[in-house]
């Protein structure tokens, strides 16, 4: 229970993932039905840039921050529009002083008839979440153990959903745990989208999690991973992934485009790499 995002928001892991959450709630809304978002691990919502613990790391500066520094590719910026509306949205005075966690990233991409449920178990954070989405009737935040949201609260009533699973990563075995919780959900929730982040960083199990991952004979996952920097001098963060079960038909084409730019823009040395492949699906062998 130590870890607190504030210190991270923004950063090349955020940008990553925010983008293609955004790419996903848009993509729901192709149809006029509703759906759910669930946020398994949600944070406080809304982070200020501006405070202490944010300028502490600075991390922000090396991610959202490089984004608006500079001019996008036009294939780019459409691919990023909804994501970069809600950052403008919220610093309406220009620069960067608020950036959204992923609840609010996607409450504010809503349209009247979807919904929200966010789960957070440090007691801290909770309250702070509340209070942002107090009154707010398209969104529901309970005070819970994010892990067991993916048994009691799928499927949801509306049969359409993204479920959201972005772990702190604190204790041992949080990949496994993500296979077996991805595996419990699916079963619920055969129909929907999952989008699971997980840490790239030196030693981490990847082959043995993507191995596992093959193992489960869940029919159709993409994933897409970038890595900013070496990690041959640091034990810390160097890289994120996404798993995303039941992607999108235009995603993958997307990813192609996407994860090459944010290489080249957020690299932090000359080992940045990227890539986007299926595990199991469409095109496996691509």
């Amino acid at each position: 229970m130590n870890y607190r995002h504030v210190y991270h928001a923004g950063n090349f892991a955020d940008v990553l993932k925010h983008a293609v959450l955004a790419r996903l709630v848009t993509y729901m809304q192709g149809k006029d039905k509703a759906f759910r978002v669930l946020d398994t691990h949600a944070g406080i919502g809304l982070y200020d840039l501006s405070g202490i613990e944010a300028q502490k790391t600075g991390e922000w500066l090396d991610g959202i921050g490089r984004l608006l520094n500079g001019d996008l590719p036009a294939d780019v910026a459409d691919i990023l529009a909804p994501y970069l509306k809600v950052v403008q949205e919220l610093n309406p005075q220009g620069g960067l002083t608020y950036y959204p966690g992923s609840p609010k990233l996607a409450r504010m991409l809503f349209r009247p008839q979807d919904r929200l449920s966010a789960m957070e178990l440090h007691p801290d954070d909770y309250e702070t979440l509340h209070r942002l989405f107090d009154g707010d009737f398209q969104s529901r935040i309970t005070h819970l153990d994010g892990w067991l949201s993916l048994g009691a609260h799928l499927p949801p009533k509306e049969k359409r959903g993204i479920v959201l699973v972005d772990p702190p990563f604190e204790i041992e075995g949080e990949y496994e745990r993500l296979v077996d919780g991805l595996e419990k959900a699916v079963r619920r929730f055969p129909g929907g989208v999952y989008c699971l982040w997980y840490p790239l960083k030196k030693g981490a199990p990847i082959a043995q999690f993507h191995a596992a991952l093959k193992a489960s004979d869940i029919p159709k996952m993409l994933c897409a991973e970038l890595s900013v920097k070496s990690d041959r001098e640091t034990t810390g963060l160097t890289g994120s992934g996404l798993i995303v079960v039941n992607p999108p038909f235009t995603l993958k084409a997307e990813l192609d485009v996407l994860l090459p730019f944010l290489k080249a823009r957020l690299a932090q040395d000359r080992f940045a790499s990227s890539r986007s492949f299926w595990l199991a699906g469409e095109n496996k062998a691509s």
